[in-house]
């Protein structure tokens, strides 16, 4: 098969593009991502139409966030887009008259990093993607493994507190509400308010509250050496780092990649999460490692992951 279109769905906007078998992005258009259910179908339509007007292309892959069934055709619960048990597929084909593939976006990005990123030369990958919350996605023998019922590499939704936080799933101690960008907020308001004299440079990025702070505030103070961002960062690498070290235990991956908005902080935030990793690994003193790498194609991955997985079938 040749060119293919990926549609990534967003919470603000829907981004589709033209693929080629090597991964790269022949034609995009963004559109806003409307308010209604319908409304996106609508959107993803209209998107597929525009960049496919100049090209010859053969199939669809849609990204989306969410449970997707085995068949990858009904998105089953997306809590963001109010879609129960929608008919994704069936709906977009009668649209583009072009065959159309649904996956899950956080596996169709950990697909475009392994086929054409960071998880290349491995056969075994484990991805995670750090931002608002926490996605991920298996790849072990070269195949993407989603589970018998399809909604496989929920790791955010592993629940490593015990009555802990509560977490938008209705659960309570999920792993992204100690492991996300939302989790790295928090930390850092709340040892803002506790030792304000620690965190000068990050209060004055913001209004000068703790509850003005933000996370692009957190990043930008924590390369300035500011203590409470740069120990907030820490909190949360300790949290993915020994949260790897669970994974390994169960798929032991010859590479983890990190993605998502946090891996834009490069070494900032993976040496340390590379650090709690070897010190939570059980065994780690007398076993190989993982590889915990960042994610290479940035925003780009589910809409490569989402086309070259339509390539396939």
């Amino acid at each position: 098969m040749g060119l293919t279109i990926g549609v990534d769905i967003g919470g603000t906007k829907i981004a589709a593009g033209v693929v080629d078998e090597e991964g790269s992005i022949l034609a995009t258009c963004k559109v806003p991502t409307p308010d209604t259910p319908e409304g996106v179908i609508d959107a993803i339509a209209d998107a597929v139409r525009t960049v496919s007007a100049d090209h010859e292309v053969e199939a669809v892959g849609i990204g989306a966030a969410g449970y997707v069934d085995d068949k990858r055709a009904t998105v089953l619960f997306a809590p963001n887009i109010n879609w129960r048990h929608e008919a994704l597929k069936d709906k977009v084909e009668q649209r583009v008259g072009l065959p159309v593939v649904v996956e899950n976006d956080a596996n169709a990005a950990a697909w475009g990093e392994y086929r054409f990123g960071a998880g290349q030369g491995h056969d075994d990958v484990i991805c995670i993607t750090l931002g608002t919350g926490l996605g991920g996605g298996i790849i072990i023998g070269n195949k993407l493994r989603r589970g018998r019922f399809g909604v496989a590499a929920e790791f955010g939704h592993i629940r490593t507190v015990p009555d802990g936080l509560l977490c938008g799933c209705g659960s309570q101690g999920c792993w992204e509400q100690y492991a996300s960008g939302r989790a790295l907020v928090r930390y850092a308001r709340q040892r803002a308010h506790a030792t304000p004299e620690n965190a000068t440079v990050l209060l004055g990025l913001g209004d000068g509250t703790p509850e003005g702070i933000e996370g692009k505030h957190i990043s930008l103070a924590a390369r300035q050496g500011d203590p409470v961002a740069v120990d907030s960062f820490r909190e949360l690498a300790r949290w993915v780092g020994a949260g790897l070290a669970d994974l390994a235990s169960l798929f032991d991956p010859s590479a983890f990649i990190v993605g998502g908005g946090l891996s834009d902080e490069g070494d900032l935030v993976l040496d340390p999460i590379r650090k709690s990793f070897r010190r939570w690994l059980v065994g780690g003193k007398w076993r190989p490692h993982a590889q915990v790498l960042a994610a290479q194609l940035g925003g780009k991955a589910g809409l490569v992951g989402a086309a070259d997985l339509a390539r396939q079938g």
